[in-house]
């Protein structure tokens, strides 16, 4: 009696252990061998498999690490000022809850799988996994900063509040509706996720029906579009039909890819989109306006041969990542964002030819005058008129920019110090302007920068011979691109094989979390020594950057590194060189397989274990595969596997013990068996085998009760 009782009380702390870290012992009671600080590993090289990878907008199975928005917007007509959105959401696997949160002014008209929780909240009801809202939001916006008709409904006119760059001259129109077309502002929706991993998030914005949209502008009505590619951008023309151009689409795409090869400060991103919107009929607030990351309109007639060409203006907008709200700047250095468009609006104008040196001139002379000669740039307060920093602010970038020129007999210009703003991730401060300047141009040209923003001073504007002296001479000129080494991914070597076949690579997939180290070829192909300013650029933000100096004709390698945090599709760029990055988490690899070899063998003696794993959806699966043993994470390997494709991955084990161990890979596992003797012992994973070894410990107390019951 007594001994059934033991045995019982064995199975019963086994079960109310679970899964917990402990071995299983053999029914004589002695403890399990250990492998941990004996156990020794060796891994295969990085595994990759060659293959094209589907885009961001393909259907994915639920296996899939990222939570996908759709939203389709449409004109209204028959109900004039409003445009309907529809989002739709496709919700993966790891996300457990979802909210949504819709801006003031939305009106909801229909919600399937979502609930209202109050104030502009839905709750996804998970009753389906593509739960979508449908809403009207107001067409009219105007230069006051409220919806045309209501001073207490929200919008975000300011380029402080989200990222929209205008004039502040008058209340006219920023967004509108005249019924036959309409340009309008993509709404935005906040998100709250609980997840049980890290999912990326991924946005499409189309409109249904004749018009256009870069995604955070769109113009209902027809449109004919061009298109043309430069070294960093790809660049996207919508010219509205009912609009009268006064520049031909070709001379505008020209300019804009002109200033976007010139202009190396970073926040590049991959398609900047513009629409020519028509001039007439609508009492416009500015000529143009840029708002959120890449998008703007321009009056179609805005030429190009002027100093301060709107064209360009809303460019540079587009590239100042140190402007946008998740940045932004003090009230000091609040002057940089228009000060910056104007001026290098004008200077690539005059690169291009598009004006002449007087007229440039006269566009900065202006600052000299009154009502702005007067003003600091640094105190707000003291402008008398609201576009100081248009025209004085310009000129005073405009000399802080020239004296850096000739600081550094052409090696650093302003541009320099506008690529160090674009990587803070915080308010832009007067002292981080004056430091990033110090830093290109030594204390001398701080001094000057401090001294035309500080105080009340105006610099006279420059000379044509001193033109030339500052912005002519030869310089150093560079070119980057992705070297043919093989990228790196967790310190392992990424690539179908040799490392020639990487210069040929343009998607790549890799797990999420893991460093990916970037060769980048360097050369100065100029005339002059210089300082080279390789960056490595991931969704148009600056993840990695150093200057190198670099003598004419020379050549280097150097190697930038970016950890993507989370899963989704970025564009990677060095230079001109592009790459397509699939960043995935651990989901996205199915473990289909696992085997050992030997299956037997001795203490000490090498094991290899090999997975089979493939894609879990129709995207490349990438993850760091962990080989697990009793004593914890033995191994891990990172893995790339091409949607559709088979791969193996293998790592080497040794054991010190004799005993037999399970090996777990994903949601597989397998026994080695490491020696022999009378009664085989059985580590066990965490997590694994307990469910069999209480079944097996089960049988063996059936089976001893019996014969004791025979016995008594």
């Amino acid at each position: 009696m007594n001994a059934r009782l033991s045995l019982v009380l064995v199975v019963c702390l086994l079960v109310a252990a679970g899964p917990a870290n402990v071995g299983v012992i053999a029914a004589t009671g002695s403890p399990a061998p250990s492998a941990g600080p004996d156990a020794t590993v060796t891994t295969t090289p990085f595994v990759a498999v060659a293959g094209g990878a589907t885009g961001s907008t393909a259907t994915v199975s639920q296996t899939d690490d990222v939570l996908h928005r759709t939203t389709v917007l449409r004109h209204r007509p028959d109900r004039p000022g409003e445009f309907e959105a529809e989002m739709t959401f496709r919700v993966p696997d790891p996300v457990t809850e979802l909210e949504i949160e819709l801006e003031s002014e939305a009106s909801v008209d229909s919600i399937d799988g979502f609930e209202p929780t109050g104030d502009g909240t839905y709750r996804w009801t998970e009753t389906t996994d593509e739960p979508t809202v449908r809403f009207t939001m107001p067409t009219d916006r105007t230069g006051d900063g409220h919806a045309d008709g209501s001073a207490d409904r929200t919008v975000t006119p300011s380029r402080d509040d989200a990222g929209l760059a205008q004039s502040r001259d008058g209340d006219g129109y920023t967004f509108v509706d005249t019924g036959d077309w309409a340009v309008v502002q993509v709404p935005g929706v906040g998100l709250s996720l609980r997840q049980t991993a890290s999912v990326g998030i991924e946005e499409t914005v189309t409109v249904d029906g004749p018009g256009a949209t870069g995604g955070d502008i769109a113009y209902f009505g027809p449109v004919t579009e061009y298109e043309r590619t430069g070294d960093r951008e790809r660049v996207r023309l919508a010219v509205a039909d009912d609009a009268e151009l006064r520049e031909s689409p070709a001379e505008i795409l020209d300019a804009v890819v002109a200033a976007s090869d010139r202009f190396d400060v970073g926040a590049s991103h991959d398609e900047v989109f513009l629409v020519a919107v028509p001039s007439d009929d609508v009492e416009w607030a500015a000529r143009g306006i840029q708002y959120g990351e890449s998008d703007a309109w321009v009056v179609a007639d805005a030429p190009l041969d002027e100093a301060n060409t709107v064209w360009l203006h809303e460019y540079v907008h587009a590239r100042q990542a140190f402007a946008n709200p998740d940045v932004g700047t003090t009230t000091e250095t609040a002057w940089l964002v228009e000060a910056q468009a104007e001026y290098y609006a004008g200077l690539f104008a005059l690169e291009a030819g598009l004006v002449g040196f007087d007229e440039f001139a006269d566009a900065l002379g202006t600052g000299e005058r009154e009502p702005y000669a007067d003003a600091t740039l640094a105190e707000p307060a003291t402008w008398t008129d609201d576009r100081t920093d248009y025209v004085k602010g310009a000129l005073v970038y405009g000399e802080i920019d020239r004296r850096l020129r000739l600081a550094t007999d052409g090696d650093r210009t302003l541009a320099d110090v506008v690529r160090t703003l674009n990587r803070d991730d915080g308010p832009v401060t007067e002292d981080d302007f004056l430091a990033a300047v110090e830093a290109e141009g030594g204390a001398d040209v701080r001094s000057v920068a401090e001294r035309y923003t500080r105080t009340d001073r105006t610099p006279e504007m420059w000379t044509r011979t001193a033109h030339e002296a500052a912005f002519e001479g030869p310089v150093a000129q560079f070119e980057y691109d992705l070297d043919a080494a093989p990228i790196e991914v967790g310190g392992e070597p990424w690539g179908p094989g040799e490392p020639a076949d990487a210069d040929a690579v343009d998607e790549v997939a890799v797990p999420a979390g893991e460093p990916v180290t970037v060769p980048v070829a360097i050369r100065n192909v100029g005339d002059r020594d210089g300082t080279a300013d390789a960056t490595l650029v991931v969704d148009g933000d600056v993840v990695d950057h150093r200057p190198v100096e670099l003598a004419a004709g020379d050549r280097t390698t150097d190697a930038f590194t970016w950890t993507p945090p989370k899963p989704g599709v970025y564009d990677l760029r060095v230079g001109s060189d592009r790459l397509t990055v699939h960043v995935r988490s651990p989901a996205s690899v199915a473990v289909t397989g696992l085997a050992v070899d030997p299956e037997t063998a001795d203490p000490g003696e090498d094991v290899t274990a090999t997975a089979t794993v493939e894609a879990a959806d129709d995207r490349p699966g990438a993850t760091v595969l962990a080989f697990r043993t009793p004593a914890g994470d033995a191994a891990e390997v990172p893995v790339v596997v091409a949607p559709g494709e088979r791969e193996t991955v293998a790592t080497t084990l040794s054991f010190a013990d004799a005993g037999r161990y399970e090996v777990a890979v994903g949601d597989r596992t397998t026994t080695v068996t490491i020696g022999s003797s009378p009664i085989d012992r059985v580590e066990d994973v965490p997590g694994f085998g307990v469910p069999a070894a209480i079944a097996s410990l089960a049988a063996l107390v059936l089976s001893l009760v019996a014969v004791h019951g025979r016995r008594a």
